[in-house]
């Protein structure tokens, strides 16, 4: 039978899950591309934080803890699809997969747009522009300065800018976002 600490400890990770699960699922998601893993990357990440809840309760921001959480662990997804990518290319003759002048919708693109990205630039797209984080938000999501963020955010914009031909790469990245959970609004800061 548990203690009454460890009972309030499981009802308070317990709202934090629900608070932030959709939220950590969605920032998988645009980070990796990969819809079907988001929600696995967001659950191994909450599961490591459960881990670890009394020193993630007592942090400053155990929002951007999380977030930081599911960043890494979307970079190791990242990492290791890439090194099968380049086993795979090692028995099988590559082919160009692109198709002239594809018809895909606008969220498609940015979401190719994004993956086209390093994964440090795309990080800080992501929180900054499709969850809105501040600068310092995002710095203590992904373990790194604020003129980090900045100058990577920057980058990463043009960019995209670059890839979608448009100035409204913001907007566009928001609505990506929002797209894959038909939130309109309803983020959690």
């Amino acid at each position: 039978m548990g203690t009454v600490v460890d009972d309030a400890a499981s009802v308070e990770f317990h709202a934090f899950f629900e608070r932030h699960y959709a939220e950590l699922s969605r920032l998988a998601h645009l980070l990796t591309g990969e819809a079907d893993a988001a929600d696995d990357l967001a659950a191994d990440a909450l599961l490591a934080l459960w881990h670890r809840w009394d020193r993630v309760r007592a942090a400053d921001h155990p929002v951007a803890y999380a977030r930081g959480v599911v960043a890494n662990l979307a970079r190791t997804r990242i990492r290791s699809a890439v090194r099968e990518r380049r086993r795979v290319a090692l028995f099988w003759s590559q082919r160009e997969e692109r198709t002239e002048n594809p018809d895909v919708a606008g969220v498609v693109d940015v979401q190719e747009a994004l993956r086209r990205l390093p994964f440090r630039k795309r990080a800080c797209v992501v929180l900054r522009h499709a969850f809105d984080l501040s600068e310092k938000d995002t710095a203590l999501a992904l373990g790194i300065s604020v003129g980090t963020v900045k100058s990577q955010t920057s980058k990463g914009m043009a960019e995209l800018q670059r890839l979608l031909g448009t100035q409204g790469a913001p907007l566009k990245v928001h609505a990506a976002a929002m797209a894959r959970t038909g939130d309109a609004g309803g983020r959690n800061r």
